[in-house]
């Protein structure tokens, strides 16, 4: 408080965003609130805990916008927020994409399983969100088992083994290109809308035809077809009297953790629920509403309708999402929302211990390596690998922990040329292409770099970030004969005793399995792809659409070795082109 005492005396009334910065500039979290001086002297005025006062020991400085509407402050958090995703503000779940069920018409009717959203053309086919992937992948199967669907992703020269045993109408036959499948369009809407008397029923009259021919085999198989459709399908009825589709959202809070539910509502079935817990630094009620649009923003669909409890800003959702949002006040909709309330405290409550332990033992062991190493304020870790085949085709791979958990949004990959034949040219290259760009581009630098390796290695890290006049310490990871991770070197080449029970050596660790895993799951990744692939994805400046336009021009690795700089530049602009001619002379 002593610290922004005179600035904080200057803040006004108003409403507004803030936005907090770390000692290199960088904001590191953004909030809105309806007073200002109010909001921002909250954070320093009271005892804090956990991981809010990490959020407030990691404030440098703050600065302020006034808006004249709160929907104003909302829009500009929002943007901020996008613009420089501060670390302290709300992550969503890694990799929480939900699969869509997708219906195809025409040209010929296709369902499939899809995740990025954002681009379909027709979002009125999307069918979901299944959270269960598993369920999404068995409904397409008994669909594509119960309707003569087209099954093949290119269109084949002559029909399929579908066609033969009557589960596809050949639809790369001439002669079938014009057939009505609308019926049998309307029926798969309406099952996967939750009608499923359709299929059902069908699959009865077929499974008594079956026994009555005693082909008792497809009896059987269609009996466990239905029991799939019972137990897969059929969600949790809901009596609410109409067939809309909605999200209903609810939360609960205690001791700065947050528990969110969502129930995704669609045409009167309880298609599946999911939650977030996380730590907020705000107001509950404002982590929420920014919990909302930050999770439609990145699922790409956004319902009809949101039903929401009481003391959520109802207008305001209502006006930055454009979409109906209310608040049930009686009846069976009521109950639901009191309902998910109950569900969020449970699960708040079943995991809140054991992520304060996990909290508290990861806040100990970054105590304890700030000690060890004599530094403070270890937050941002980035920690880098190689991996190489018999000596050549050298890849390099960055991982990022943020208080000792993956940011998997800031891993990075590199290609490195082909001149590089050992390990430590290819730990110089990558560690100065990687803070070459942190000093131009002004990106967050991290406050410990961990190389994977012994005293040379971290020689050679200490040269590179010496060289750029980079003050960050280097620290490396050696492995025992057993590959298992056994010393901690710090940038004096000191070696550091931890107790290999403690929870820093767990973590440590972990960043050290991690970024062995991503080198290697790169490398293996192009190797994967065959020769062809291997050469032009390490070649410099060719990425995956550069690589299609040249297999696309020229058709071959040869044609392309065998063109000329001129030829090359028909595809590549002139410092690309002459780069790839130089580099396939090389490995010839």
């Amino acid at each position: 408080m002593k610290k922004f005492k005179d600035k904080l005396s200057l803040v006004p009334t108003s409403p507004g965003c803030y936005q907090m910065k770390n000692k290199d500039g960088l904001i590191i979290y953004v909030g809105k609130a309806k007073n200002l001086k109010r909001r921002l002297s909250s954070y320093f005025n009271k005892t804090q805990t956990g991981k809010t006062l990490m959020l407030v020991n990691d404030i440098e400085d703050f600065e302020y916008i006034v808006t004249s509407t709160e929907i104003e402050s909302l829009i500009l958090e929002i943007t901020l927020i996008k613009k420089y995703n501060p670390k302290y503000n709300i992550l969503l779940k890694d990799d929480k994409s939900y699969p869509y069920i997708e219906f195809i018409e025409k040209p010929y009717p296709i369902l499939k399983v899809v995740r990025n959203t954002k681009r379909r053309k027709n979002k009125n086919k999307l069918f979901g969100p299944y959270p269960n992937v598993k369920a999404a992948k068995r409904t397409v199967e008994i669909l594509n088992r119960v309707y003569p669907l087209k099954k093949c992703n290119s269109m084949p020269k002559r029909e399929c083994l579908y066609y033969h045993i009557g589960e596809c109408l050949g639809y790369c036959l001439k002669e079938n290109k014009d057939i009505d499948t609308s019926n049998m369009s309307k029926e798969i809407i309406s099952f996967l809308r939750g009608n499923h008397s359709f299929i059902t029923d069908k699959i009865k009259i077929e499974m008594e035809k079956a026994s009555e021919s005693l082909n008792f085999e497809k009896a059987l198989e269609l009996k466990e077809m239905l029991n799939d459709i019972e137990i897969t399908l059929n969600k949790q009825k809901i009596d609410l009297n109409n067939n809309e589709d909605f999200d209903m959202i609810n939360y609960y809070y205690h001791d700065n953790y947050l528990s969110i539910i969502i129930f995704f509502i669609r045409g009167g079935l309880l298609f599946g629920r999911d939650y977030d817990i996380f730590e907020y630094f705000s107001q509950p009620e404002e982590s929420v509403v920014e919990y909302i649009i930050k999770f439609y923003e990145e699922k790409g669909i956004i319902p009809k309708q949101l039903l929401v409890p009481d003391g959520i800003d109802n207008d305001l959702l209502q006006e930055y999402l454009n979409i109906k949002v209310f608040t049930p006040k009686k009846g069976k909709l009521k109950k639901l929302i009191d309902m998910e309330y109950e569900n969020a405290k449970v699960v708040l409550e079943e995991k809140e211990e054991l992520i304060k332990r996990n909290n508290n033992e990861r806040l100990m062991a970054i105590k304890m390596l700030e000690e060890k190493l004599n530094i403070s304020n270890i937050h941002r870790i980035e920690a880098f690998d190689n991996s190489h085949l018999f000596g050549t085709f050298y890849v390099g791979g960055m991982v990022v922990f943020d208080d000792f958990l993956p940011n998997k949004n800031e891993y990075r990959k590199y290609k490195i040329g082909l001149d590089v034949k050992d390990d430590l040219s290819a730990m110089r290259e990558v560690i100065y292409r990687r803070y070459y760009k942190v000093l131009m581009e002004n990106l967050e630098k991290p406050d410990l770099i961990i190389v994977d390796g012994g005293k040379t290695q971290i020689t050679v890290a200490k040269e590179v970030i010496d060289s750029l006049g980079l003050n960050i310490k280097v620290v490396g990871l050696a492995k025992n004969d057993k590959h298992k991770t056994s010393v901690l070197i710090d940038e004096n080449l000191n070696v550091i005793d931890i107790d290999k029970r403690s929870n820093l050596f767990l973590f440590l660790n972990k960043i050290q399995e991690e970024v062995h895993r991503y080198a290697i799951s790169y490398h293996r990744n192009i190797k994967s792809k065959g020769m062809l692939s291997s050469i032009l994805d390490l070649a410099p400046g060719i990425g995956e659409v550069r690589k299609k336009e040249l297999l696309k021009k020229f058709g071959s690795l040869k044609k392309i070795k065998e063109a000329s700089i001129e030829e090359l530049e028909t595809v590549l602009s002139k410092e690309v082109a002459n780069n790839l001619y130089n580099y396939l002379k090389e490995i010839k």
